[in-house]
């Protein structure tokens, strides 16, 4: 598209949106090809479009939207509620391009009661509301299936597929199945359940499917006592039965006071590039929470969390047909709904509503950056490197990152090691152990720079990548002296972090800079983890090899220093004779018996050097 073709658009488009009227509606854009590509909302039409055209609108995505439109229509309604249902039913009709489209990713089931004359009670994915009446969906499959158990033990519904009818019922035509047997069904097919007595039980279903489980109980209740007082005694106590499942049914699902009745709350969380939004729902009915949902909206164009909100709630209402006069929100919003009023709570049970919402929105998120990264691991660690390199301002992202701990006890058999982390992952291949060579006594810095110094002159030397970061096991005197070997000596410019610990030697902080200054880092963060497992990882490292080290000394003979005696002969003779006393005060014919005389005379002249000069 050319200059002048471009101008001749937005002339066009000018015009169209100069004649728009000030009254509430919805307005459509099309491209070149008369496709909607994005379908709005405004309590003033004039006012929201033009505000499109404004050369100050400074969100990218908006202005890529403004160079596809090629034209506009727009409907005028009488409220703005009208406005946001018109807008949810053109959004779901055409799914616009430019839109915020909801992901469901799967199909939840929800619950069926057929429409047959003798209905059934059933789970399904597939909504089709020619035969019958649907309630859910349901998020959590488990309280599906609990709803379900309960209504099947209180009024055994039918599971049998076969087509009932009056007639058939009236000729006989039925027999009892194995469900009947079982008392799994009161075999209404064949009249031992009465057709009044089967609806009545299906209608009492429907109610707890609605929510109102607390008045079915009450009507449980009454019907209990009136049996009671007719000496009925055994239709009441299976009335009493059913009292007592669905009073610990409600047990387990009351949340908040039964006085609250009939509430719809959402909230919403933001991903943390804030390119989506989880919205979360919930239905209170009686106290009792019976809709749970949490819904995915990818943003579009830049949306904030109000419009968000404002696009989401009449859809996810009109899904889950509720009613409810009363809204809960984290925030107040700017359009309205009719009937229904929107309130952001303070203090009491529905703040503890809203509270619960809230967190069912973040664990959403948190379990959906756990599906993702456990099929794709490499985002994670990515995610992982970003925020390190965001916490310390890295140049780089710390692809390798590498540790150093020394070990030693009152300065013997010290030695240190280097550890590898590429991708925030072990890289086992990388570990180093070095002796000390040039350190005398118990001194951790000397040796830390030694080791420092000896493992980048090599690197350097046979051009090996140099690592990203440097985390040292240790405060802000670790960290120097390591930044005295690495920047003043060798000139290189190394990124240099440490772990300090605090007075329980525990890791509390981690400190970078200079001068080294304090990170902000939960100690409970996934980055934190990470991190105390680097620094657990070189203590074991070094220590392990500290430890083989003194074994080594611990178990080392005099027999391992004479050349031509090899371990056999050693475990051998030491079998043999006990201790190496014995063997020294041994003469060659002894020791030959066990090892042959040729080991024997080398061994016999190791310890009797002065007899082997002699010839004797």
């Amino acid at each position: 598209m050319n200059k002048e073709e471009n101008e001749k658009r937005l002339a066009y488009l000018k015009n169209i949106v100069a004649s728009l009227p000030d009254k509430p509606g919805t307005y459509q854009y099309y491209d070149r090809e008369q496709t909607i590509i994005y379908v709005g909302k405004a309590k003033n039409l004039k006012n929201r479009v033009s505000s499109y055209f404004h050369k100050e609108v400074d969100r990218f995505k908006t202005k890529v939207l403004v160079s596809k439109i090629w034209d506009i229509s727009y409907s005028v309604v009488n409220s703005e509620e009208d406005a946001l249902l018109i807008e949810n039913e053109l959004i779901k009709q055409y799914k616009p391009r430019y839109n915020v489209l909801l992901k469901d990713g799967k199909t939840y089931p929800s619950i069926c009661i057929t429409k047959e004359y003798l209905p059934r009670i059933f789970k399904t994915r597939t909504i089709n509301k020619k035969f019958g009446q649907f309630f859910g969906p349901f998020s959590n499959v488990g309280s599906m299936y609990m709803v379900l158990e309960l209504i099947h033990k209180l009024y055994k519904p039918r599971t049998c597929r076969q087509i009932i009818t009056a007639e058939g019922i009236a000729a006989g035509k039925y027999k009892p199945c194995l469900e009947y047997h079982i008392h799994n069904c009161n075999a209404p097919c064949t009249g031992r359940e009465s057709y009044e007595q089967y609806q009545k039980n299906i209608a009492l279903a429907r109610e707890i499917l609605k929510g109102n489980t607390r008045s079915v109980q009450q009507t449980i209740y009454d019907e209990m006592l009136k049996k009671a007082s007719e000496m009925r005694f055994e239709e009441a106590e299976q009335l009493k039965k059913q009292y007592m499942m669905l009073d610990n049914f409600c047990s387990k699902s009351e949340v908040v006071s039964h006085t609250i009745d009939d509430i719809d709350v959402f909230s919403i969380t933001n991903t943390d590039d804030k390119a989506a939004a989880f919205i979360n729902y919930i239905h209170v009915r009686k106290g009792a929470i019976n809709q749970s949902f949490t819904f995915e909206y990818k943003r579009k164009l830049d949306e904030t969390d109000e419009e968000l909100l404002n696009t989401a709630i009449p859809e996810i209402r009109t899904r889950f047909s509720s009613t409810a006069r009363e809204i809960i929100v984290p925030f107040q919003l700017e359009w309205e709904l009719k009937d229904c009023t929107f309130f952001v709570p303070q203090r009491g049970d529905k703040k503890h509503l809203l509270d619960l919402s809230i967190m069912n929105g973040r664990q959403y998120r948190v379990d959906r950056l756990k599906q993702t990264e456990k099929l794709n691991p490499e985002q994670r660690q990515t995610r992982l490197m970003k925020e390190l390199q965001q916490k310390l301002g890295l140049p780089t992202l710390p692809f390798q990152i590498e540790c150093f701990d020394n070990s030693n006890i009152s300065g013997t058999d010290a030695v240190a090691a280097c550890i590898v982390f590429k991708a925030m992952k072990p890289s086992k291949k990388d570990y180093r152990k070095y002796n000390i060579k040039t350190v005398t006594g118990p001194d951790d810095y000397a040796s830390m720079q030694e080791v420092v110094r000896r493992r980048y002159t090599r690197m350097m030397e046979e051009q090996q990548p140099l690592p990203d970061l440097i985390v040292t096991d240790g405060g802000v005197g670790q960290m120097n002296v390591v930044r005295e070997v690495v920047e003043g000596e060798l000139g290189l410019s190394i990124p240099i972090a440490g772990l300090a610990k605090d007075d329980r030697h525990r890791t509390n902080e981690l400190l970078y800079g200079n001068p080294p200054q304090t990170i902000g880092l939960k100690t409970n963060s996934e980055l934190f983890h990470v991190l105390t497992h680097l620094q657990d990882e070189v203590h074991r490292f070094a220590i392990t090899f500290h430890r083989d080290k003194r074994s080594k000394h611990a178990l080392h003979s005099q027999l391992d220093d004479i050349k031509g005696i090899g371990p056999q002969t050693r475990d051998a003779l030491l079998k043999a004779m006990k201790s190496l006393k014995r063997i020294k005060e041994a003469d060659i014919q002894e020791l030959s018996k066990t090892i042959g005389s040729s080991k024997a005379a080398l061994i016999y002249n190791h310890f009797h050097p002065e007899k082997a000069e002699t010839g004797e």
